[in-house]
């Protein structure tokens, strides 16, 4: 096979046509009809004249036509761009403009969010017209000459400039991600990998639902997460694979049905995005003696794929995100750019065939991002004697809620767009379920006020629901340094939890 995910399927849909690819809401698609539906879906795309280069925005909620779309874009030769469902339109809109898409897909339940764009697409199909398309006879479908290094995915991630970044991934990164992780989590033809998981975010695509493809095994698509469907359809569906981020685990074991299911099938749990603590860990392999679990370390750049920490070393080594994936390297470098010794703290850098091409319309900041094939992330860690990397500082003081990534520069200027608002602050605290989530310090004007309501108001209407502040403290002043800098670790006090929202 070449170096295409395009490729890998239509063999799966030539050996193994009646072999079930996708289950959504019952419904379940053998790879020759996920094959089929793709193909339909880049012969419409073909006969609209649209060209390779041209990239197609889709704003889709998890659903079998989800992967049609993603699979579809790229057999036409096109550049998919899964966009955030979570995001709010001021944030959608710029990533429209940003990126000169030439389509939207997009599902009708995010209407609401797109309703007043601006942005003049070429043409936005809905997924009433997806199902018209797979559902005819007459589209035809006709080969395309791909190149490896072709784009063909572009997924926006936040940048510490407060404007997201378009990651530019290849026909070949995706390929090679899908077999990195495949190989790193023993995947087979008879996996069943449970998503519940944003298919919009880069792991849910290429660290579960691609790689699971990868090797001929069914994926089983939920929208969203929801702990008693979850529990209950893990089990109808013999899922082998679940993948959730450390809060969900928390929800999952609190449940009280839990005692009530036998999950035999059910072999490998897999987490990410956020540190599992000791506790959590052990309660989990305690539940579930016979299921082992894996913690995941990347990042989009990087299509994500980096390291893993594997089972064995689980509880030996909490905290640590494992050792680096096959066929990449890892080094820790200091300002200079110079490895460090192990222990010693400094920059994570990433290589291998997974890195991205660059940022879109953006070759500056990939060129302060690769450095002679080294993706330098931004990311500080270390390495022990072992050979275990640990991530000690997150990238730019980033808040992770629940395994979403929020930069507090994001949220900070949305709160100076607010009149009375001289400064302001973000940093994360604690929060039972969701590790942490994001608080507002703010500084009004002399003589001015206005109220945590109508802070957070308005906060809501320029940004993704699990940005907006949990809450909002008013300061006289913001500590700073003698350079000026403010000193958020300052405004993070050892405080109860807070478990509200």
């Amino acid at each position: 096979m070449g170096m295409f995910i395009t490729e890998v399927l239509a063999q799966h849909a030539m050996d193994r046509p009646d072999a079930w690819a996708i289950e959504f809401e019952g419904n379940r698609w053998t790879y020759r009809e996920l094959l089929n539906n793709s193909q339909k879906i880049a012969g419409y795309m073909q006969q609209q004249g649209y060209k390779k280069g041209d990239i197609v925005a889709q704003f889709m909620l998890n659903s079998d036509l989800f992967m049609a779309v993603y699979y579809g874009v790229q057999l036409a030769g096109l550049t998919i761009m899964p966009i955030n469902t979570k995001l709010a339109p001021p944030e959608v809109e710029y990533i429209f403009m940003h990126s000169e898409a030439k389509v939207l897909i997009f599902d009708e339940k995010m209407e609401e969010t797109i309703k007043d764009s601006t942005y003049n697409f070429k043409e936005k199909i809905n997924l009433s017209k997806i199902r018209e398309i797979i559902q005819a006879d007459s589209v035809q479908y006709e080969p395309v000459s791909l190149q490896g290094n072709d784009t063909s995915v572009v997924m926006y991630t936040s940048g510490t400039t407060g404007k997201p970044k378009g990651v530019m991934l290849s026909h070949q990164n995706v390929y090679e991600t899908a077999a990195i992780w495949s190989e790193s989590m023993n995947m087979t033809k008879d996996d069943r990998m449970y998503i519940c998981t944003p298919l919009f975010h880069c792991a849910g695509s290429h660290v579960f639902a691609v790689p699971t493809m990868f090797k001929g095994g069914a994926v089983v698509i939920e929208e969203a997460f929801s702990p008693s469907r979850t529990l209950k359809k893990l089990v109808e569906t013999e899922a082998t694979i679940f993948f959730g981020v450390p809060a969900m685990y928390t929800i999952l074991l609190n449940m009280p049905e839990l005692t009530n299911y036998h999950f035999e099938h059910l072999r490998l749990f897999c987490y990410g995005a956020a540190p599992m603590p000791y506790e959590l860990v052990k309660r989990l392999k305690d539940t579930f003696p016979l299921v082992k679990v894996q913690n995941l370390y990347g990042q989009t750049e990087n299509s994500p794929a980096a390291s893993s920490l594997t089972d064995e070393y689980a509880l030996e080594k909490i905290g640590s995100v494992g050792k680096p994936l096959t066929r990449t390297q890892i080094k820790i470098v200091d300002s200079f750019g110079e490895e460090v010794a192990v222990g010693e703290v400094g920059e994570i850098c990433v290589k291998g065939p997974q890195v991205m091409k660059g940022y879109l319309h953006n070759p500056e900041e990939t060129s302060n991002t690769i450095k002679n094939d080294w993706l330098y992330s931004g990311d500080l860690g270390r390495f022990d004697e072992e050979g275990f990397l640990y991530i000690v500082d997150r990238k730019k003081d980033m808040i992770i809620r629940g395994g979403e990534n929020i930069y507090p520069i994001e949220v900070e200027e949305v709160l100076y767009q607010i009149p009375q608002v001289l400064e302001a602050a973000i940093v994360g605290v604690p929060h039972e379920v969701y590790g942490e989530v994001p608080k507002a310090f703010v500084v009004l004007k002399e003589g001015h006020t206005v109220s945590e309501e109508e802070i957070v108001t308005y906060c809501s209407t320029q940004l993704a629901k699990y940005k907006v502040p949990i809450e909002v403290e008013f300061l006289d002043q913001l500590p700073r340094n003698a350079s000026g800098k403010v000193l958020k670790h300052t405004l993070r006090p050892q405080q109860s939890k807070v478990t509200h929202l």
